[in-house]
């Protein structure tokens, strides 16, 4: 059984499950500059979390949060606030390993949202843009639009399901048994951190960093069926900070909602996301003749995920929830956001660096 330290029992302990992933890393850094909270990451590896490891006020503990169950049960029980952020998060693994990502992403998620319950914990829950599928709204409302799934077949749609699941389970568990809960969904965050972009998997990574991956190694970037398929791309800094606002639940505020997280005022395709990272790369002298050699093909999402994989057009988010409730709008446009991530990538440069 693991020991915590003794922390100031006055303030608030936030537990972070998944806490070295790409929100989870980036949550800690802006919860241990901007507030007073202690906090308990929890996590198999350790290696985005930089200086912050042995923070005064940031626990952290190695370990499988799927084996060690009663550990999560220990940490859940010393914390007030729960945010269970692991979770497989790539559409090539909802093809190829489906049972994989239900084991995870729903299993493991299930036992965490019933400790909270058991033990009184609020639980802040990462639902997903993914849940809303292909609705044919042309923004996406948190409480009016309806969530459109493909056919079983199409396996790319697990991890959509397996969410919606969860938030109906979080839903019912708040408005039947007591449970304090806050539902939010991102839309397309995008940062530094989000995959190392010197070491991909083709068809595993997300997409921008995969893009800049085969830039940088004179591979040809694959559009999937054209690349036609839309985004709303929120720098991963603007996402976090919506995130503390709803941590921070002033006045309860953001008790028993769902808030969309996202962009709308960014919104690009596949392909334009291809082009500005070529063009972008041409800013940086020592990387400029990669971009010149940069090479944009098509590829079907058959030929590249596999014949489960389907996809939605356009993914637009409502935030008036948001902006109205916890007074958020997003800061960063599209191409501030890809200058960011190379400039980290290429040349070193880490907002991250220091507390």
């Amino acid at each position: 059984m693991i020991e915590f330290r003794t922390m100031n029992s006055e303030k608030k302990r936030i537990l972070i499950l998944g806490a070295n992933g790409f929100i989870g890393s980036s949550l800690v850094w802006k919860l241990l500059k901007e507030t007073d909270y202690e906090i308990t990451g929890v996590d198999l590896s350790d290696n985005k979390l930089g200086c912050v490891l042995g923070r005064e006020r940031f626990e952290f503990f190695k370990m499988d949060a799927i084996k060690n169950k009663a550990d999560i049960e220990e940490a859940v029980k010393n914390s007030d606030v729960v945010l269970p952020l692991i979770a497989v998060a790539t559409p090539a693994l909802y093809v190829k390993d489906p049972v994989r990502v239900y084991n995870l992403d729903f299993e493991s998620n299930v036992d965490v949202i019933r400790m909270c319950l058991k033990h009184k914990k609020r639980v802040v829950f990462p639902s997903t843009s993914e849940v809303y599928g292909m609705c044919p709204d042309e923004a996406f409302d948190e409480y009016s639009s309806t969530l459109v799934l493909g056919p079983i077949e199409k396996e790319r749609w697990i991890y959509s399901c397996i969410k919606q699941m969860l938030d109906r389970l979080i839903w019912a568990y708040g408005n039947h048994e007591g449970l304090q809960f806050t539902l939010f969904r991102p839309f397309n965050f995008i940062g530094p951190r989000l995959d190392d972009i010197r070491a991909t998997k083709e068809g595993s990574s997300r997409v921008i960093t995969q893009f800049a991956h085969n830039i940088l190694n004179g591979k040809p970037i694959k559009l999937v069926n054209g690349g036609l398929q839309k985004r709303c791309f929120t720098y991963i800094d603007d996402g976090v900070e919506c995130i503390v606002k709803i941590i921070q639940n002033k006045d309860g505020c953001a008790d028993g909602r769902i808030f969309n997280i996202g962009n709308p005022d960014e919104e690009h395709s596949v392909k334009e996301l291809a082009e500005v990272l070529v063009e972008s790369f041409r800013q940086y002298p020592d990387y400029a003749a990669l971009a010149e050699k940069a090479v944009i093909e098509t590829v079907s999402g058959d030929e590249y995920y596999g014949a489960g994989y389907q996809d939605a057009q356009r993914r637009v988010p409502s935030i008036g929830q948001a902006k109205n409730i916890l007074g958020w709008t997003p800061k960063t446009d599209f191409k501030t956001s890809i200058k960011k991530i190379l400039d980290y990538h290429l040349l070193g440069k880490d907002d991250e660096a220091c507390l």
